[in-house]
């Protein structure tokens, strides 16, 4: 018997214990699946202004990135996850994205973007509402594009092209992002 839980035991530290990170209360997965790849957390962080905490969102890709074009280079498919801390109004969303993308897109890139930046916008708003407690996964895949998930549930088409994907989460990492802190976070720069 006691040969039988010293087995047991051993099984036990062999299998690797599934691992969490946690900020402002909100659970990420160490590691997710997407598209067969395995992808792993390379950081997470937190979108506030002043005392107002608006989301925590992590970054998903195949291998570890401290720079914003270590993170746009990585290959295979990607994820940014928001897991929402207030209710806000699509409009707010759709602005915050426009944004975003203007501030941290050439100007002669923006028009090869324009057609897919309002694809996205109009995915968003049909959305309505976002939610408190809502989680929101912006997946690239290759060949297919980005895709939104709204706690599990897509909403809208594929939108084509790794430069869009890379407009979007440069919104969050790029030169000029939503929040410097949030950067950091998401590039691992911060102990969790």
């Amino acid at each position: 018997m006691l040969r039988l839980g010293a087995l047991l035991a051993a099984a036990a530290l062999a299998v690797p214990a599934a691992r969490a990170a946690v900020i402002e209360g909100q659970v990420f997965d160490d590691a997710v699946r997407l598209g067969g790849a395995q992808l792993r957390l390379n950081g997470l962080g937190l979108r506030a202004v002043a005392v107002l905490k608006g989301y925590a969102a992590g970054l998903y890709l195949t291998q570890p990135a401290r720079t914003p074009e270590q993170a746009l280079a990585a290959p295979g498919p990607k994820r940014l996850q928001m897991r929402m801390l207030v209710d806000v109004p699509t409009e707010e969303f759709v602005k915050a994205i426009d944004k975003g993308i203007r501030r941290n897109t050439a100007a002669a890139e923006r028009p090869r973007l324009a057609e897919r930046v309002a694809q996205f916008d109009a995915a968003v708003q049909a959305v309505g509402k976002v939610r408190k407690g809502d989680v929101i996964n912006l997946d690239y895949l290759p060949g297919d594009g980005m895709t939104m998930t709204v706690n599990g549930v897509r909403r809208g088409q594929a939108i084509a092209g790794e430069d869009f994907y890379a407009a979007v989460l440069r919104i969050f990492i790029g030169r000029r992002p939503v929040d410097e802190e949030l950067k950091a976070g998401l590039l691992g720069w911060q102990a969790r």
